[in-house]
């Protein structure tokens, strides 16, 4: 019996593993919507009024008044010919119309005493046809030694060349002394600044790619009027005004095959020459019904781009998807997923098919709208112009409306996504500095801005980052910007760790 007890023991199979423990992800529900894209070109600056500065005489340059390359202002004087000709021909030709003048004079007197002898038969009829022929070609005569005075006056002032346009000027084809005549009248150039114009092209490619994907439903455009136009320039800045497309040519060029398009930008301090070559973003474009992820949750295979999902059993499962513009961290999907996916965003190393998950929900997506956008990229700048810039080591900026202090829906995900980046990197400090805009008192603003302040902070605070990782910084000057729209704000910036 003990020796039938021990087999029986001994047949017995192992008590079960115990199952693993779910990953713990976070997952983001997608869900479509309208979303701004911007396009990007290479274009080339050109003055938006290039005057050629010719001579209208013929003469001996007698001097170069204007400094080579400098600024000039409309009516300034540049280059002078020498006069002492012209102002001999004006005084021949006053003295020509004086002298016309004088018999025109004696002709009237003498019609004046031959009408009553005509009437009195004490002279005939033609003695009187005489007299008002020789008033009349004396006063033909008078006219057209006027005419002779205008011109000579009209080149003694082409003498004296100014310029017609303010602009910069560019150097001097001919030198002092040398004879202007019709083969050298070109002196110089004075290109005009402000406006400045930029030209850039699409390719037939683009152009019928545009098209087709406007007539899928795929993007949508709006009129050349509402397209915004920011520059980036050839060290990376971003120029601080953005300017409109004033021109769609009509054909594509036969020399280069593309579509030419023109936009003109304010130019107030001169920044921008004519030819320097600049990127071009344009924006005015959105894309419906389109899906956006964080860069992160979109991996990269063999096969192409895919994410893990979520499925109706929590397990883990991957998903090809079509990858297309970035948007900003973002990434735009093309296809592949539709609303209600869990698409996983963090914790996508611990995945596998089939894998149980246990996800937490992530961050809803911020989309910046395109106003914001062309905020965002000329606060980058660093200039005064319309929008401000970011602060150095920048983490994020929080929006306020007019008078308030309240976090809104778009600031409270914005201060989400940073809560969840400062728990990921425990060394991480920031700095928060409250902003307004120019209205208002010093001492009602000074608390405004301070509210703003504390109101991200407990915001952040609440997420789960510890208070001693929060400083708050009052900034030099608490207006903003001339942007009242940017101004009213709170800046989050990279501090030193503690």
């Amino acid at each position: 019996m003990a020796a039938a007890v021990l087999a029986t023991a001994c047949s017995k199979p192992p008590p079960a593993a115990a199952p693993p423990a779910p990953a713990e992800v976070a997952a983001l529900t997608v869900s479509a919507r309208e979303v701004p894209v911007t396009f990007e070109f290479v274009g080339q600056t050109e003055s938006s009024q290039q005057v050629e500065i010719r001579a209208r005489i013929d003469g001996f340059l007698e001097k170069r008044v204007y400094t080579e390359g400098s600024a000039v202002k409309a009516g300034q004087v540049m280059f002078l010919i020498d006069r002492k000709p012209f102002d001999a021909n004006l005084a021949a030709a006053n003295a020509e119309l004086a002298q016309q003048q004088a018999r025109l004079t004696t002709a009237r007197a003498n019609l004046t005493r031959v009408k009553p002898l005509v009437a009195d038969h004490a002279l005939s009829a033609r003695d009187l046809d005489d007299a008002t022929g020789q008033e009349q070609a004396a006063a033909a005569a008078v006219e057209a030694a006027k005419a002779k005075v205008t011109d000579a006056k009209l080149n003694a002032g082409y003498a004296t060349i100014t310029s017609p346009v303010s602009g910069l000027s560019s150097f001097a084809k001919v030198q002092e002394g040398a004879y202007v005549n019709a083969s050298n009248s070109l002196l110089t150039y004075v290109a005009k600044l402000d406006p400045m114009r930029v030209n850039f092209s699409l390719s037939e490619n683009e152009v019928l790619r545009v098209r087709a994907e406007t007539a899928k439903g795929q993007l949508k455009g709006s009129d050349r009027a509402h397209y915004t136009v920011t520059l980036r320039m050839a060290d990376g800045s971003i120029y601080p005004f953005p300017g409109r497309i004033t021109f769609a040519d009509a054909a594509f060029s036969q020399d280069t095959g593309t579509f030419l398009l023109r936009a003109e930008l304010p130019n107030p301090k001169g920044d921008l020459h004519p030819g320097q070559f600049v990127r071009v973003s344009v924006y005015g474009f959105t894309r419906p019904n389109s899906i956006v992820l964080p860069q992160r949750a979109v991996q990269q295979g063999p096969r192409g781009y895919f994410v893990w999902l979520v499925d109706k059993d929590n397990k883990a499962a991957q998903r090809e998807v079509e990858a297309g513009e970035w948007l900003g961290d973002n990434w735009l999907v093309g296809s592949g997923l539709k609303d209600g996916d869990r698409v996983v965003v963090d914790g996508v190393m611990r995945l596998a098919p089939g894998v149980p998950v246990k996800a937490t929900a992530a961050p809803a997506v911020v989309i910046p709208t395109a106003a914001e956008m062309q905020a965002s990229a000329a606060g980058a700048a660093g200039g005064t112009g319309a929008h401000v810039a970011a602060p150095a080591g920048g983490l994020g900026r929080v929006l306020f409306a007019k008078g308030s202090a309240v976090l809104d829906t778009r600031a409270k995900a914005t201060l989400e996504q940073l809560a969840a980046t400062m728990k990921a990197s425990p060394s991480l400090h920031v700095t928060v500095s409250g902003y307004v805009d120019s209205d208002g008192s010093h001492a009602a603003n000074t608390t405004l801005a301070k509210n703003r302040a504390v109101a991200v902070r407990d915001a952040l605070a609440a997420a789960g980052v510890q208070a001693d990782r929060i400083a708050l910084r009052p900034p030099a000057d608490i207006v903003g910007g001339a942007d009242h729209d940017q101004a009213r704000r709170v800046d989050i910036a990279e501090a030193a760790a503690r």
